[in-house]
């Protein structure tokens, strides 16, 4: 009986995971969060409803403290959200990932969502435009994180991981928010006396609902195509 020469074919390689500073994106969206948070978040624990950013109705007395609230729990999620998606941290720290991701779901976006519906439809200012954007986004942050959460209670990772980087995006898009209404201050500035005819809260209003809906929407947008785009890539890897 003679013996095969024949090898066994070797095992695949495993890729070696990316050290932490392999992710150059995630310094700087810290410094964005903690940044915002810092300029923020002060106004809002002061207590005192003249350092408002958002100006409040007469009719609703709550509307200053249920704002504060939303900005607080915000800014929870804005900071927890931005260890979730590091993958060097989810890949080390499973435990504290788990933790900090229920701090994210019900100490950041689940109350601040909720709040934020409300702080939309008791916002006259800026007009029926934002308080609609406003209401959209709110229900589609609470959806999107609901969802996420019970993806990953029934182990369905994949799918958890895919809802939380929508939720991911809509935490984040009140910076973009912020940015688009420079932008749209600077632009149209200038059509105050022609387009807007001298009134300033029309000017005022048609910023706010602009930024408020590129602000979230672009990032969703954004989110999906990456989404989209990793599956893509990992279908022609099995394909090959």
């Amino acid at each position: 009986m003679s013996l095969s020469t024949e090898h066994p074919p070797a095992a695949p390689a495993l890729r070696p995971r990316p050290t932490w500073w392999r992710r150059p994106w995630v310094t700087p969206l810290v410094v964005v969060a903690v940044a915002f948070v810092a300029f923020s978040l002060p106004p809002y624990l002061s207590l005192d409803p003249a350092q408002s950013r958002v100006p409040a109705p007469d009719y609703f007395p709550p509307h200053f403290a249920i704002l504060s609230l939303h900005v607080l729990f915000g800014s929870i999620a804005m900071i927890t959200c931005c260890l979730q998606i590091w993958p060097w941290f989810r890949a080390r720290h499973p435990r504290a990932h788990r933790r900090i991701g229920r701090m994210y779901v019900f100490a950041g976006c689940l109350p601040s969502g909720v709040l934020g519906l409300i702080v939309s439809v008791t916002t006259p200012y800026f007009g029926p435009v934002t308080a609609a954007s406003g209401v959209v986004l709110a229900l589609l942050w609470v959806g999107c994180t609901l969802a996420g959460w019970r993806m990953a209670r029934q182990g369905r990772f994949a799918d958890h991981r895919r809802w939380m980087v929508r939720s991911f995006a809509l935490t984040m898009s009140i910076i973009t928010n912020r940015l688009w209404g420079v932008v749209f201050v600077i632009a149209l500035s200038p059509q105050l006396e022609t387009t807007f005819h001298g009134d300033e809260r029309l000017l005022a209003s048609t910023v706010a609902g602009l930024s408020a809906w590129l602000g979230w929407v672009l990032p969703l947008v954004f989110a999906e195509w990456w989404l989209e785009r990793g599956d893509a890539a990992r279908r022609r890897r099995r394909a090959a």
